[in-house]
């Protein structure tokens, strides 16, 4: 049975409360719920249990000290000029890209695909569509959002279901982010 993954850090309480308290305002928005809440480091995608047991022990591997992150603004994705995806963005890190480019390495060192979109990190507010209401109240609102910084700490291999009601993301390892011994 495949396993459908993705690396990701998770924000703290305070801050995944911050956001769910921004997630009103856009009629027919599908917004996330706090255990939905996270920065993607990498998507993996479907892969099978080997595959998915090798790049878990891999993933060990990333010896680097914690660094802070800050959410800044927020903003959309969207394909063929229609918004998909409302997100809150990170500032620049140096600190996040050496975690991304490493994660990165070891993924293609597993045997996957390198990722060719270009890395926008960013934390998913709600997926919208044609029918979703009007977006520009909540830029408005959202414009100056900063929140933060915290300190990133870890980052987990996540294992993603589809469900009926959206996406259900379940840790599988969580690994520290820390200079070695």
């Amino acid at each position: 049975m495949p396993h459908r993954l993705f690396v990701g850090i998770r924000p703290p309480g305070d801050i995944r409360d911050a956001l769910i308290d921004l997630m009103e305002g856009i009629d027919l928005a599908r917004w996330q719920d706090d255990d939905q809440l996270h920065l993607t480091l990498r998507y993996v995608g479907e892969v099978d249990t080997h595959l998915a047991e090798d790049l878990a022990g891999r993933l060990r591997e990333v010896d680097m000290p914690p660094f802070d992150l800050t959410i800044a603004g927020t903003g959309t994705f969207a394909k063929k000029g229609r918004p998909h995806t409302l997100w809150a963005g990170i500032e620049p890190s140096d600190g996040l890209r050496r975690l991304q480019r490493r994660i990165e390495r070891i993924c293609i060192s597993a045997g996957l695909e390198p990722e060719h979109r270009k890395y926008h990190p960013h934390i998913t507010l709600a997926r919208i569509n044609r029918s979703t209401g009007a977006l520009a109240p909540f830029f408005a609102a959202t414009a100056s959002l900063r929140l933060g910084p915290w300190r990133a700490e870890s980052y987990i291999l996540f294992e993603s279901t589809l469900g009926r009601h959206g996406s259900v993301y379940d840790p599988i390892v969580r690994y520290p982010i820390e200079t070695g011994p």
